[in-house]
């Protein structure tokens, strides 16, 4: 079977390493172009590009797909490749580029999709951040048949996960990377034989996982403590959460609900010490365990006081 390859991230890294450790021929690799990243700002390979690049798979970069956007020569480019390519199917997992009709339509068989979510849950950007968010208990892999649609599609293979009650956002999005590596091989298997079954996705349960956006870092106190605990979690490593302390950005990285009473305006320190910093909220106490101050690096409470005089009755999040 000869497949296509289309996404950018580490989660689709580790789906595309899948792939080709099952020995499915992969004639072709699209993935978004390299973007500055690091200090320098030098221009970086996506991790897709780098594992393609490493094992001799041939790469496209287009900027836009569209024959009629603002890149068509990119796009014309990125076509001929593809059909090319002859493929079978094409296996898309966080690529970040909206795919036309025209490249649904050119494998012989479909264009899969690994979503990770247990759709119709958490269609579009950000399904591991936003799951972790609203407290969900789990969520899952779905591998999905693309259609026009914002993760529309039918169903073909879907698995689910426990979300564990100290989960970031880093930790869920590796042991789903991992899962869904193995589904989509599962999945291509399966259609080699036909022996997949396409199952549309439920009318009711339809939520967006809208794109992560940096503004969303700062902490509002008046939300309950496991709220905020949430958010904490949902934000590691992407975008961290944060709050203002007399003029500078402190990011918290880790957290713990405290079986408390606040009785003290949100964002009040009720105590300083090497355990963590308990903070007031809108209902309960919240201990942050690990902080990061302004050009600093992420610590243990313990260690960042240490030259920090932060003293209970100060306030998060008052400039």
């Amino acid at each position: 079977m000869r497949v296509i390859f289309a996404g950018t991230p580490e989660f689709a890294r580790v789906a595309l390493q899948r792939l080709h450790a099952a020995r499915f021929d992969i004639p072709l690799v699209l993935t978004q172009p390299d973007r500055p990243a690091g200090r320098g700002m030098k221009l970086q390979a996506s991790p897709v590009k780098q594992f393609a690049q490493e094992h001799g798979i041939a790469v496209a970069q287009p900027r836009s797909l569209r024959l009629d956007g603002k890149f068509p020569d990119d796009a014309q480019q990125a076509r001929t490749a593809i059909l090319e390519a002859r493929a079978d199917v094409m296996v898309v997992a966080a690529y970040g580029l909206i795919l036309p009709q025209w490249v649904l339509d050119a494998p012989q068989l479909a264009c899969l999709n690994i979503h990770a979510s247990l759709l119709p849950r958490w269609r579009g950007a950000a399904p591991i951040h936003r799951a972790i968010e609203a407290g969900d208990a789990r969520t899952g892999i779905t591998i999905m048949q693309m259609d026009a649609g914002l993760d529309t599609g039918d169903m073909l293979l879907v698995e689910p996960m426990a979300i564990r009650d100290d989960d970031t956002t880093a930790s869920l999005h590796d042991r789903l990377a991992d899962l869904g590596g193995r589904l989509v091989v599962e999945a291509l298997e399966m259609a080699a034989c036909g022996g997949l079954t396409r199952t549309p996705q439920p009318a009711d349960g339809i939520t967006y996982a809208h794109k992560i956006e940096k503004a969303e870092a700062a902490i509002d106190w008046s939300k309950p403590a496991r709220v905020i605990e949430r958010r904490v979690r949902a934000f590691d490593p992407f975008p961290g959460a944060s709050t203002a302390l007399g003029g500078d950005t402190v990011k918290l990285w880790r957290a713990q609900v405290l079986p408390a009473l606040a009785g003290a305006a949100p964002g009040t320190l009720l105590a300083v010490g090497p355990d963590g910093i308990d903070v007031a909220t809108g209902d309960g106490v919240l201990r942050v365990l690990d902080v990061q101050r302004p050009g600093g690096k992420r610590l243990a409470v313990a260690d960042a006081l240490r030259g920090w005089p932060l003293q209970a009755g100060q306030r998060f999040g008052a400039a």
